[in-house]
């Protein structure tokens, strides 16, 4: 069913550094499905003009949406992603996908698509799959070769993570210059938050903790070089990353992945993850 924009944008109003701690309320209602957005919040401070964070405050209801290369609604009601939407279509220029629970994604989606056109995709079923028990007492293998890497493998790490983009995303993650990608790589290594195995000076399997807040881990760009497929290597080193993540980051990891992705299905669920939800991405 076609759905339009809300007639205004009533309660609706970009957020700024005085709205941090509200903002971060509304994510901790959920802290596993709102992961991406409160550490969004966390590393900007939600310093600026021209948002990337809107707020819905409206009927006793208090909502979200993150409006930047991801489009991600929290806590969002069909009548605050109706009022949401009038803001969000006009970010166009600097979105690149939506995503987030699968409601609130698709109805986002619903009202935005006439005045933004088709999507390059659309992946409706999204396993979000979460952990809090170490895969060791579960009696799974660790690969203790995962570790994080080090700043001197920059080198190693970035063509690891750019196949990793393309191969999920379809299209490469820069053209051109791969200068601001290389720092992207390079502050997620500086945090310690990129876990790599490493042989003969190439990086064999890769995960990020892309998203760290409110007690939780969202764990993205999990890779295994193509040659290394099919030899038992990705269980254990998905172990390793969780058994890192609770013992030094955060006591709380997860993830979402897509439901036709079989083999990394399986895999997960062999580490000890649960469902505990369902997102859907728009791809634009």
């Amino acid at each position: 069913m076609l759905r339009t924009l809300g007639s205004g944008a009533g309660g609706v109003r970009a957020y700024g550094l005085q709205d941090v701690r509200r903002a971060l309320d509304v994510c901790a209602q959920d802290p596993v499905t709102n992961v991406f957005v409160a550490a969004r919040i966390q590393e900007s401070g939600l310093v600026g003009t021209r948002g990337p964070l809107f707020g819905y405050e409206a009927a006793g209801e208090h909502a979200l949406c993150w409006c930047a290369a991801n489009v991600v609604p929290v806590a969002a009601s069909p009548r605050a992603i109706g009022a949401l939407a009038g803001k969000v279509v006009k970010r166009r220029s600097t979105a690149s996908s939506i995503f987030g629970p699968v409601d609130q994604a698709l109805d986002l989606w619903s009202r935005l698509e006439p005045h933004w056109g088709e999507a390059r995709e659309v992946r409706e079923n999204q396993l979000v799959l979460t952990m809090q028990q170490r895969p060791s007492t579960l009696g799974m293998p660790i690969d203790h070769r995962v570790r994080p890497a080090r700043a001197d493998e920059l080198d190693l790490v970035v063509p690891a993570a750019a196949a990793m983009f393309t191969e999920e995303i379809g299209y490469p993650p820069y053209r051109g210059s791969s200068g601001a990608y290389r720092r992207a790589v390079a502050g997620l290594i500086e945090q310690g938050h990129t876990l790599v195995r490493v042989e003969d000076g190439e990086v064999v399997f890769k995960a990020d903790l892309g998203s760290v807040a409110l007690g939780a881990a969202q764990v993205q760009g999990v890779w295994v070089h193509p040659d290394w497929r099919g030899r038992g290597l990705a269980a254990p080193a998905m172990a390793a990353v969780v058994e890192h993540t609770i013992e030094h980051v955060v006591p709380v990891v997860t993830l979402y992945v897509n439901d036709f992705n079989v083999p990394a299905v399986a895999t997960y669920r062999r580490v000890g993850f649960v469902q505990t939800g369902t997102f859907a991405t728009v791809l634009l």
